[in-house]
C-alpha cells in the first residue's frame, strides 16, 4: 500500500509530494512477498535494500487548521500495492477522529477532513489504516499507524496573563534603573514560522521609561525623578508577533509605576522667629509648647530630632519628638520666677536621623529656628524659708512654753502680708497653736515624752488679700526628755534559792529599767532599804555596772520550813535630780541537784515528771469528762425508751421477744401467756383476754405435793393443738400474708419434780416451803438451805 497526498502548502511540502509520487508509482510489488530494492548510487554501483513483508509505504498528513472552506479539506490519499483498481479493495480507518473528524472513501483510500480544526486544542491525531478484501473481508495488509498533524496558522494574539502590573523604583534613580520584566504568551505554533515570535514596544510612559523589545524589561528612561514633583506613573506595553511585521497580531498591558521615597529633602521650619507664652506657675516636668519643622520626605527619611543648642534655654527646658506627628515638645525642666527673669531665648535645631549620604551634595539635613518665651506674672502662694521644719521643747513644760517658729513670704512683686495656721486634719492640733501674724508655736498642754517622743504638724500660710491661695509645710517637734521616772527592777519572775545555797553564794544578778532617756547611758545603783532591820538570810551587792548580785548569807534553806521569801530592792538612777525605786522580789526555795541544777518546784515537778504541760492536762480532763458526759446520757436514754415486748395486741401468733435486760419478774408473765401451750383448751378462753393473766389455782397445796401445772391441765396433745392452729391459720383470709415464726417451749409430761419456772408460780416468795428440795437429791440440799435463809431474812 502507498500513501500520496496532493496537500503541499510550502515549497517543502512541494518537493515532500513530488518525491512521495515518484517513489509510489515507481513501486507496485506484490504485497506479503520478499523483494529486493535496487538503487544506482553515482559511482554506478548498486545498493540492494530488504524490505519487509507489508507493502506500506509510510508517511505523515498535514492538514491546516481553521479551514473555512464550503467542501471537506483533502488530506491525503491511502493506496494498498495488492490494489489492481477494480475495486476489490476496501479500505478503513480507525483512531482519534476517524468516522467524525476525519473520513476515508473506501474505493479510492482518499482521505479528507470534515470539520475545522484548531492546533491549540489539539497538534496531531493517531489513526490506523487497514485494507480489506471487498468480498472475503480478509485483511489484505495489517494494520498500520500514522500521524495526522495540524498545520498552525497565525489566528493568536499575544497575551498577559498576569496582568496588569504594579511595580515601584525610588526616586531620583538612574537611567536604565531595571524596573519589572513583563512577559507575554502566544497559543500558536513557536516551532512553525513567525506567528508566535514576539516583539515589545512601549505605547504610553515615554520619555519617562523604555522596554527592551526582546526581553520585555521596563527600565527608567530619565534621570532624577522626584517623587515630591511626581509619584504615579502609567506606562502600556505593547506584545506582537510574527516578529512585529505588518499583519501581526498584538495585545497590550499597564503596568502602575510608583516612585519610592528617599531622603533627599532635609527638614525646613516654616519660619525663622517663634513667640510663646509661658506663665510661671507652669509645672515642672509638664509640656509648655511645641514646635514643628516640616519634611517632604515620607517615613523614616521624614523623622527628625530636635535639640536646644544654646545654654540658656537648655538650662531651663528640653524638648523632644513626638513619634506620631513629628513635633518638637517643649517642657519645664527647672521652676519660673517672673521676678527674677521674663524672657528665655530658645534656639532649636531640627535634624533629620536617616541620611543617605548619596545625596550630602545637597547640604546638611538639618535647620534652626529661634523661640523667644515670655514669662507671665502670677500670683503666687507664699513661700516657706526652709521646705521642712524640726523644733523641740522639753516634756513636762507649761501650756503656752514657745516650741519655735516658722517664716513665709510673699514671692510677688506686692509682698502681700501672710497668715498661718495650722491643719485641723491632724491630731497634733491638739498639743500646739501657731501665732497668725508671727508664725510662732506654742504648747496647748504639758507633753509626756514617755506617750510620744515627736509629733508631727503641717503650718499653712496665705495671703490676707487673697485667702484661697495658701502653700503648706510639714513641721516636726520633737519631745526632749526630763528625768521623771523612777527606775524599777527589769524581772517580775521569781527568784530561784537553792536549798544547798551556801553563805557568799550568789543566788541571781538583777538590773533596773528606767522610761526616762539618757543621752550617756543609763546608770543604776542598788542597796536593801536602809529603814528596814539587817536581812539574816539574804544581802545585796552593787556591781557599779548597773547591775546587783543577790548573795545567800546562811546555808541550807529548806523548802518544806519556809518556802518563799521576800527581799525589797531600793534602786537609784543617775538622772538630774536622781529618782529612786523599790521593787520587791519573791525568792523561792527549791531542791536542787549537784552543781546546783534547779529541779521543779511544786505542781512544776508533777508536771514535768509526767512529761506534760498544763495545756496538756486540761485538755485530757476536758476529754474526760466529754466522755462521762455521753456515758450518762446513753445509759439515760437507754432506759427511758424501752420497747413494749408485745408488738401487737390483735395478733394472737406467738412473738419472738428480743430484750438484752435482765428478768423483770412478774413482768416478764404478762409480757406473753405461755398457758396456752399448756393447756389448749384454755386457749380458747383467753383468746380475746391475752393481757389478763390467768389466776393460779390450788394456793394451799404445799409445794411438795404439787404437780406441774402441765400435768394438772387437760391432757391434750400439744401437737395436735400445734397442727389445728396451722389449720386456722391458713384458712383465717383477715390475717396478713405473711409465715410467722412460731416458737413453742413444751417440757412434756411425767417429771417428777414439775417445773421449776416462776411464770407459773401461784404465789409469792414469802408463801412458800423450800423444804421439799431436799426431796429431789443432794444436788438441790444447798439450794433449799439458801432460799430459807434468804427467807428468813426477809421475815426479821
Amino acid at each position: 500500500m502507498r500513501i500520496s497526498t496532493t496537500s503541499c502548502l510550502c515549497p517543502v511540502l512541494v518537493c515532500l509530494c513530488f518525491i512521495q509520487r515518484c517513489y509510489g508509482a515507481s513501486h507496485h510489488l506484490p504485497s506479503k512477498y520478499p523483494s529486493r530494492n535496487l538503487t544506482k548510487l553515482i559511482n554506478g554501483e548498486t545498493e540492494v535494500h530488504h524490505r519487509p513483508k507489508r507493502g506500506w509505504i509510510w508517511n505523515q498528513f498535514f492538514v491546516l487548521e481553521e479551514h473555512m472552506g464550503p467542501d471537506a479539506q483533502y488530506v491525503g490519499k491511502l493506496h494498498s500495492n495488492s490494489d489492481k483498481g477494480d475495486g476489490s479493495v476496501r479500505y478503513i480507518l480507525s483512531g482519534e477522529g476517524a468516522g467524525t473528524i476525519f473520513i476515508i472513501d473506501e474505493v479510492t483510500g482518499d482521505i479528507h477532513a470534515a470539520k475545522s480544526l484548531d492546533r491549540e486544542r489539539k497538534t496531531h491525531y493517531v489513526l490506523h489504516a487497514q485494507a480489506l478484501d471487498r468480498n472475503t473481508e480478509e485483511a489484505l495488509e495489517p494494520k498500520s499507524e500514522f500521524i495526522i498533524k495540524v498545520q498552525d496558522i497565525n489566528d493568536n494574539a499575544p497575551k498577559f496573563p498576569d496582568g496588569p502590573f504594579v511595580a515601584t523604583v525610588p526616586e531620583m534613580s538612574e537611567v536604565g534603573t531595571s524596573v519589572l520584566q513583563i512577559t507575554a504568551t502566544d497559543a500558536d505554533d513557536p516551532t512553525y514560522g513567525n506567528s508566535a515570535k514576539i516583539v515589545y514596544s512601549i505605547l504610553q510612559g515615554q520619555p519617562y521609561f523604555s522596554v527592551d523589545p526582546k526581553t520585555g524589561i521596563i527600565r527608567t528612561a530619565l534621570s532624577e525623578m522626584d517623587r515630591e514633583a511626581r509619584e504615579h506613573y502609567t506606562v502600556v506595553i505593547q506584545a506582537k508577533d510574527m516578529a512585529g511585521q505588518v499583519g501581526g497580531l498584538s495585545g497590550s498591558t499597564t503596568i502602575n509605576i510608583t516612585l519610592t521615597d528617599i531622603n533627599d529633602n532635609p527638614p525646613k521650619f516654616p519660619q525663622k522667629n517663634y513667640q510663646l507664652y509661658v506663665p510661671e506657675s507652669a509645672q515642672v516636668g509638664k509640656p509648655v509648647g511645641k514646635i514643628k519643622a516640616n519634611d517632604e520626605d515620607l517615613g523614616v527619611n521624614a523623622d527628625i530630632k530636635y535639640s536646644i543648642i544654646n545654654s540658656e534655654g537648655a538650662n531651663m527646658f528640653s524638648i523632644s519628638t513626638e513619634r506620631d506627628t513629628r513635633e518638637g515638645i517643649i517642657t519645664l525642666k527647672k521652676p519660673l520666677n517672673y521676678e527674677r527673669k521674663k524672657t528665655y531665648t530658645l534656639h532649636i535645631e531640627g535634624v533629620n536621623t536617616h541620611v543617605d549620604p548619596r545625596f550630602s551634595y545637597l547640604g546638611s539635613f538639618k535647620d534652626t529656628a529661634t523661640l523667644k518665651i515670655t514669662v507671665g506674672d502670677v500670683d503666687e502662694a507664699p513661700v516657706f524659708s526652709v521646705d521642712h521644719y524640726i523644733l523641740d521643747v522639753y516634756e513636762n513644760a507649761p501650756s503656752g512654753t514657745e516650741v519655735g517658729a516658722v517664716l513665709a513670704r510673699d514671692p510677688d512683686s506686692r509682698n502681700s502680708p501672710v497668715r498661718y495656721f495650722l491643719d485641723s486634719k491632724e491630731e497634733g492640733v491638739r498639743y500646739f497653736r501657731i501665732d497668725e501674724s508671727s508664725g510662732l508655736i506654742r504648747t496647748t498642754q504639758p507633753l509626756d515624752r514617755e506617750d510620744m517622743s515627736w509629733h508631727n504638724i503641717t503650718v499653712m500660710a496665705s495671703e490676707v488679700d487673697n485667702p484661697g491661695l495658701f502653700s503648706h509645710v510639714p513641721v516636726t517637734v520633737q519631745v526632749l526628755d526630763m528625768n521623771d521616772n523612777p527606775p524599777e527592777i527589769a524581772t517580775d519572775e521569781e527568784v530561784i534559792v537553792c536549798e544547798s545555797s551556801r553563805p557568799g553564794q550568789v543566788i541571781q544578778t538583777v538590773t533596773a529599767v528606767d522610761k526616762d532617756d539618757f543621752a550617756n547611758g543609763q546608770r543604776f545603783t542598788f542597796a536593801l532599804p536602809s529603814q528596814l532591820p539587817v536581812n539574816p538570810n539574804f544581802t545585796l551587792k552593787d556591781n557599779e555596772d548597773s547591775t546587783a548580785s543577790i548573795i545567800a548569807r546562811r546555808r541550807r534553806f529548806n523548802h518544806l520550813t519556809q518556802e518563799l521569801y521576800e527581799l525589797p530592792i531600793v534602786v537609784w538612777d543617775g538622772g538630774e535630780p536622781s529618782l529612786s525605786g523599790t521593787s520587791t522580789l519573791t525568792l523561792r526555795v527549791c531542791p536542787c541537784q549537784r552543781h546546783g541544777k534547779i529541779r521543779m518546784c511544786q505542781g512544776e515537778a508533777f508536771l514535768s515528771s509526767a512529761g506534760l504541760s498544763t495545756g496538756a492536762l486540761i485538755a485530757i480532763l476536758l476529754c474526760i469528762v466529754i466522755l462521762l458526759a455521753i456515758v450518762v446520757l446513753f445509759i439515760t436514754l437507754r432506759r427511758s425508751k424501752k420497747e413494749p415486748l408485745i408488738i401487737s395486741e390483735e395478733d394472737i401468733r406467738e412473738n419472738v421477744v428480743t430484750y438484752d435486760d435482765e428478768g423483770g419478774g412478774e413482768e416478764d408473765t404478762e409480757a406473753f401467756d405461755i398457758i396456752a401451750l399448756r393447756n389448749p383448751a384454755a386457749a380458747e378462753e383467753l383468746k380475746f383476754r391475752r393481757d389478763v393473766r390467768p389466776e393460779a389455782r390450788h394456793h394451799c397445796i404445799p409445794p411438795r405435793n404439787r404437780r406441774s401445772p402441765s400435768v394438772e391441765l387437760d391432757e391434750v396433745d400439744v401437737h395436735e393443738f400445734i397442727k389445728q392452729r396451722l389449720v386456722e391459720a391458713d384458712m383465717d383470709n383477715s390475717v396478713p400474708p405473711y409465715d410467722s415464726l412460731q416458737t413453742y417451749a413444751y417440757e412434756g409430761q411425767g417429771s417428777p419434780t414439775g417445773t421449776v419456772s416462776p411464770l407459773d408460780s401461784p404465789g409469792t416468795q414469802s408463801e412458800q416451803d423450800y423444804n421439799y428440795l431436799d426431796d429431789w437429791g443432794p444436788e438441790f440440799q444447798k439450794l433449799a438451805e439458801l432460799y430459807a435463809e434468804a427467807e428468813s431474812d426477809v421475815t426479821t
